[in-house]
Parts: C-alpha cells; sequence; structure tokens
C-alpha cells in the first residue's frame, strides 16, 4: 500500500515524499482513512509507529477540504493536546513539515517561556493550535485564545497526561470545546481511567491497536547487566567507551542523578548533558539539539523526556535507574527501535532494584536477558535496601557513606496510576505551565 492509496492530496504527499517516506506504517494505513471519513479514533500505538503522520496528515486535508475565508482573524479549528513540551514542540514540526505546501497555519504553546510571543500568535490568527494543558488554560484565562470553533481535538499520549495529574484541566479544556466535533484519542495503554474519558468523549470511535498493550518494540533488543549501585556509573562509561557509542540516551529516576551523571560523565571525557523539569526551556532544547547534532553524545534524562523526544535512528537507550512504574520502561526504551530501525536497549540493574525489574518483566510477559560484564560482577554479600524517591544516596563512588535518612519501598505492581499523579502534581515545568 502506497500513501498515494490512501487518498491524499497532492501536496501532501508532496511533503511525505521530500520527508523520505514511501509507505505508510500500519498505524497509518488504518488511521488515515477513517480520519478522512471523519470518524472518532481510538488509537492504541507504542511510540515510534508513526501515529503522529497518521493524524497529522488527514488532519490537514480534513481542514482543508472545510476551509472557508472568513472576516477577521482566523478560528482555531483544530487543537492537538499533548502533556510535554518536548511532545508539543515534536507535533508542532510534523504540521510544519507535512503542510508546507497547504495556505493553513500553525502555532504551538507550552510553559517555560515567554507567554507573550505565543499570545501575539494567537492574536493574528491559526487554523491548528499544538498545547500543553496547563499554557493553553493559561491563554484562555488571558483570553488570548478562543476555543468556540474547534472542528477536530487530538488528545495524544493520553494516557500520560492523566498519569502527570492533567485530568483536570483536560476537563476545564473539554468544557470550552464545542459538542459537534472530530476526537481522535491515542494512547500507549488503555486503562480504565482512558476508557472511561474515552466514553464520555468519543462517539462511536474506530478502534485502532497495532501493537500488543504495554509490550516493547519488536525492533529493540533488551539486556540486562547486573551491577553494583556504587559501579554503575563506572560501567556505563565503560560501556560508552569500549563500544564507541556516539549517541546514547541515559534515563535516571531523578533530576539530581541526572545532573550528577551527566557532570560526572563529561569528567570521564564523555560529552553529556541533562534534561529534565526543573530546566529552563530553553536549556532543554539547547541540550536535545546538541544530541541530535553529536555535540553531546550522552543525554541523561528523566521520565519527562520518555515520549517527548523523537531522534531519528537513535541506537541505545540505556537505563541507568529502573523506573518505579513499569510501564515508564516501555515509554523509555520505545525511543530507539523507531519506524522499523533496529535498536539497543540496556539496563544496569543493581540488587535494591530486582523487584521493580520483575515487575517489568510481569508487564512485558518476557524475561529480559541477564549479561554480567566482566569485571563488574555484583557483590553477593550486599544487601538490598529501600529505594529513596526523593534524591538519590550513592551515584557511583561518589557521596558514599551520605544517606538520605528518609526512603520508602517501591510501590507494589498493582500501585494505581492516581498515586503516580498525586507525585507529579503541582509540578509545573513537567506540567508545561
Amino acid at each position: 500500500m502506497s500513501f498515494e492509496s490512501l487518498g491524499l492530496r497532492a501536496e501532501l504527499l508532496r511533503a511525505v515524499s521530500e520527508k523520505g517516506y514511501s509507505m505508510p506504517t500500519p498505524i497509518q494505513q488504518q488511521a488515515i482513512p477513517l480520519i478522512l471519513e471523519g470518524s472518532d479514533i481510538m488509537g492504541g500505538a507504542q511510540t515510534g509507529t508513526g501515529k503522529t503522520a497518521g493524524f497529522t496528515l488527514p488532519l490537514l486535508q480534513r481542514l482543508m477540504a472545510a476551509d472557508k475565508p472568513e472576516k477577521g482573524r482566523r478560528a482555531i479549528r483544530a487543537l492537538v493536546l499533548t502533556p510535554t513540551r518536548e511532545l508539543a514542540a515534536q507535533v508542532a514540526e510534523s504540521v510544519q513539515t507535512y503542510g508546507r505546501y497547504l495556505p493553513l497555519k500553525s502555532t504551538v504553546v507550552f510553559g517555560g517561556v515567554s507567554i507573550n510571543p505565543q499570545k501575539m500568535k494567537l492574536i493574528k490568527g491559526v487554523d491548528i493550535l499544538i498545547a500543553t494543558p496547563g499554557r493553553l488554560l493559561d491563554h484562555v484565562g488571558q483570553n488570548s485564545v478562543d476555543l468556540s470553533k474547534i472542528d477536530i481535538l487530538v488528545l495524544d499520549e493520553a494516557d500520560r497526561m492523566l498519569d502527570m495529574g492533567f485530568i483536570r484541566d483536560i476537563r476545564k479544556v473539554l468544557a470550552l470545546l464545542p459538542k459537534q466535533k472530530q476526537t481522535l484519542l491515542f494512547s500507549a495503554t488503555f486503562s480504565e481511567e482512558i476508557k472511561q474519558l474515552a466514553n464520555n468523549l468519543l462517539k462511536s470511535p474506530a478502534l485502532i491497536e497495532v501493537a500488543q498493550r504495554n509490550t516493547a518494540s519488536e525492533h529493540v533488543t533488551q539486556v540486562v547487566h547486573p551491577v553494583d549501585k556504587n559501579r554503575k556509573r563506572e560501567l556505563l562509561s565503560y560501556l560508552i567507551g569500549s563500544n564507541n557509542w556516539r549517541q546514547v540516551l541515559v534515563f535516571t529516576r531523578t533530576k539530581h542523578i541526572a545532573n550528577r551523571l551527566s557532570e560526572q560523565l563529561t569528567t570521564d571525557g564523555i560529552m553529556a548533558a541533562a534534561i529534565h523539569g526543573n530546566k529552563s526551556q530553553g536549556a532543554r532544547t539547547k541540550a536535545l539539539a546538541d544530541f541530535k547534532s553529536g555535540k553531546v553524545r550522552v543525554l541523561v534524562a528523566t521520565d519527562i523526556a520518555a515520549r517527548g523526544l523523537d531522534i531519528n535512528q537513535l541506537p541505545h537507550v540505556v537505563n541507568f535507574e529502573l523506573p518505579n512504574v513499569a510501564e515508564d520502561y516501555v515509554h523509555r526504551i520505545g525511543r530507539t527501535g523507531r519506524a522499523g530501525n533496529e535498536g539497543e536497549a540496556m539496563s544496569l540493574v543493581c540488587v535494591d532494584e530486582l523487584r521493580l525489574l520483575k515487575d517489568i518483566e510481569r508487564l512485558i510477559k518476557r524475561n529480559i536477558p541477564k549479561v554480567v560484564i566482566g569485571d563488574f560482577e555484583p557483590d553477593p554479600s550486599i544487601k538490598a535496601e529501600p529505594i529513596n524517591k526523593g534524591r538519590s544516596s550513592k551515584l557511583g563512588n561518589a557521596n558514599r557513606g551520605s544517606r538520605n535518612k528518609t526512603t520508602q519501598q517501591p510501590p507494589p505492581p498493582h500501585a494505581s496510576r492516581s498515586g503516580r499523579a498525586k507525585r507529579n502534581t503541582g509540578q509545573n515545568q513537567q506540567r508545561g505551565r
């Protein structure tokens, strides 16, 4: 099947061809015709499947088909909501890329940057608005946005938005939208909360699911390297140096560890940068740009980046620390092995994290191979300690002996999503305000 057979107009086909794509992915094959027909969509697809183009292309075509010249400024007719700034920027880039030969205008709004330039663009008028919920409501409060003419609503990464505590903001936004509209909801997982949201929002939706729920990409090779906690940084430097990896995305649980690890890797002679919610938007954008260009070899990120980063042909993802929530593992390693490319995901696992590892293996329904690296064998005499969800107490050989007294056990396998949302409540940097 070709893009031509999906019924897309010539301007879109030209943009797709210039992007280098000739064959649509499975989700694009299913979603594009249904969206063009005007159907509501409930789409289940893991990251890297071509989902963004799957809704962007038909969205642009439907707006062109219904394009009606109006006096005064353009009315916003399509709204795309995303959980993170990085994902909002990624979607906005796709809209610009695929709509380059169309007369439609778009803009993106998210927190961490000045609101005034965004207001100026909105006041001039746009057809398509991509936004994080928090900053969108800021604009609503300042009367710089009118959502009463929306024809198409897209909720991208809906499960992540709920995880981050956005449900109240989403409901506020929905109350401002017209009842008659086409709604496209995409989610990597379908929890009961997602199903409830869909039932209240979608009208006889077409269900699209191109991969088994909560599974890791079949194009990603996964491996666990058992190692003592205080030797993780040393092992990571060894793996990067001995294998001459040029582009590695490394995940940590906390912002503090992300900062310390990036500093220590740079000291080891490996250029690294950190990206997380406490970084300014300018710093996050620069770190990502330097990583994509090759100026920085290692990007150390917290889970805020697990779904918001789109890096072509990223070869390596490393879990320096396993996530507290098993589903986040799937989203982390989904940064590699995208669009049919091969990828490699390694997890450096100490004795404290064995319970988290079991939760992950239970979720993905497979055992991940364990490979001990020579000279980095774990010390069997070391006993497991509770995982501190705040500032980690050890990083390689740094801070040895300085332990935070406030520790708590990792959540049980059945930990609720509401618990995750509660942890994120009030973190405006992560929520896009």
